[in-house]
């Protein structure tokens, strides 16, 4: 038991140390005093019990040791109860579980250390979302709160609350998975011993799960007609590959076979990268028609408006291997995804009564497309390039199989149709 005892407790030596070092590392570098043990003597005033202690803040980055006082318990708990809840109060302090970097205000934390550790991390678009998210909700809510006075209490408070707000199902499930990334790099970086967002639930949603639409083949044909070159094959391309938005602007001419279309890389509001998982980078088989069309933006002028005048562009201003398939008719540079879909996708899908397409729609119409054409579940996995087949058959693949409706059908046969229902 003594040896198991000493063990134990130079485990918990050595976390402190680590949390210790982590924690002034965060805070420039610079360390106050080192801690001490704390045992101080409970004292009864008025009507309550009080335990006077240490405790390290940080104000402006810098750590200071202030002097504290704690309510305990009502006057008319005993005194050695009392010792035992002091000694149990200060147990984190003395054993190193709460370390000197948890003093930091969250806010603090996600300016000093998450904005320019993880946050550069992600791609553009999800930094964007992050970085609205925390400026919109966290830090209004925690951003003058000690990370260590984030309980799962505070937390599970915080997000029972939200229903009340306008705020989707989905927009609290973000704003907990932004949190919980936050306070999780805390853990990484030893400024926190636990992740207090773990296990905080959500009310559930209000609604059901919506129907998420597609393009029928009909609607498809006529909202071609309504797009110009080269947008137009964009949205063709789009429908029969299932290529994302950001694939779609990144491909290049040496990515294009004779039936075939290499993913290997995306363009995404400014950042070039790899594509969006490992599943993602891959070689598609693709109709010899698509291919076609491609090729034929070779071919094309494009007219465009200058106040009086008209311009005159190719589609296509240079093909070589690096060059882009679908570049800015006037400048050569990368597209935006963002541009092309609110000036030229979206009006011509609400003169047709469809304005729900956007270019997930044109995503998931590929992936029913595949169904409807009768496809193997495994092989629309893999046109559609997803880790799992339940995002392509659960996520992707939206409407009722024919099987079903013949199984629906068969029902009427195995009661005899009368002429009236009593």
């Amino acid at each position: 038991m003594a040896v198991r005892s000493s063990i134990a407790h130079t485990d918990i030596a050595y976390c402190a140390t680590v949390s210790r070092e982590a924690s002034i590392a965060l805070l420039g570098g610079e360390e106050v005093t080192k801690r001490r043990f704390q045992a101080p003597e409970p004292e009864r005033s008025g009507r309550w019990w009080y335990v006077r202690y240490w405790d390290d803040v940080s104000e402006g980055g810098t750590l200071i040791r202030k002097r504290k006082r704690h309510k305990l318990a009502p006057a008319t708990t005993g005194e050695r109860q009392a010792k035992k809840m002091a000694a149990e109060f200060l147990r984190p302090l003395n054993q190193g579980l709460a370390p000197l970097g948890s003093a930091m205000l969250f806010s603090e934390y996600v300016e000093t250390t998450y904005n320019s550790t993880l946050l550069p991390l992600m791609a553009k678009s999800t930094r964007g979302r992050y970085e609205g998210i925390i400026c919109n909700y966290l830090t209004p809510a925690f951003g003058s709160k000690c990370l260590r006075d984030l309980t799962p209490l505070i937390l599970q408070q915080y997000f029972s609350n939200l229903p009340a707000s306008k705020l989707s199902y989905e927009s609290r499930d973000k704003i907990r998975d932004v949190l919980s990334s936050i306070l999780s790099s805390a853990v990484t970086y030893g400024v926190l011993v636990k992740n207090p967002a773990d296990g905080i639930r959500l009310a559930p949603s209000k609604r059901g799960n919506r129907i998420k639409p597609f393009l029928e083949p009909a609607k498809f044909r006529a909202l071609l007609a309504l797009i110009p070159e080269p947008y137009s094959t964009m949205v063709y391309v789009a429908v029969y590959t299932g290529l994302r938005a950001s694939e779609l602007i990144g491909l290049k001419w040496k990515s294009v076979g004779a039936d075939s279309i290499t993913v290997s890389e995306r363009y995404c509001r400014g950042d070039w990268g790899a594509p969006k998982s490992k599943a993602s980078n891959a070689n598609l088989a693709v109709n010899p028609t698509v291919i076609d069309r491609i090729h034929r933006l070779k071919t094309l002028t494009l007219e465009i408006k200058a106040g009086n005048a008209v311009r005159r562009y190719p589609a296509v201003k240079a093909s070589g291997p690096e060059d882009l398939v679908f570049a800015s008719v006037m400048t050569g540079r990368p597209m935006r995804d963002n541009n092309i879909l609110c000036r030229f996708i979206k009006p011509a899908a609400r003169k047709l009564g469809i304005g729900f397409v956007n270019w997930q729609v044109l995503r998931r119409s590929h992936a029913t497309w595949l169904k409807l054409a009768g496809a193997d579940a495994r092989d629309a996995q893999a046109q559609m390039r997803h880790s799992r087949v339940t995002t392509t058959l659960e996520i992707y693949q939206q409407f009722i199989p024919e099987s079903q409706r013949r199984a629906v059908n068969k029902l009427s046969e195995l009661v005899p149709a009368t002429g009236s229902v009593n």
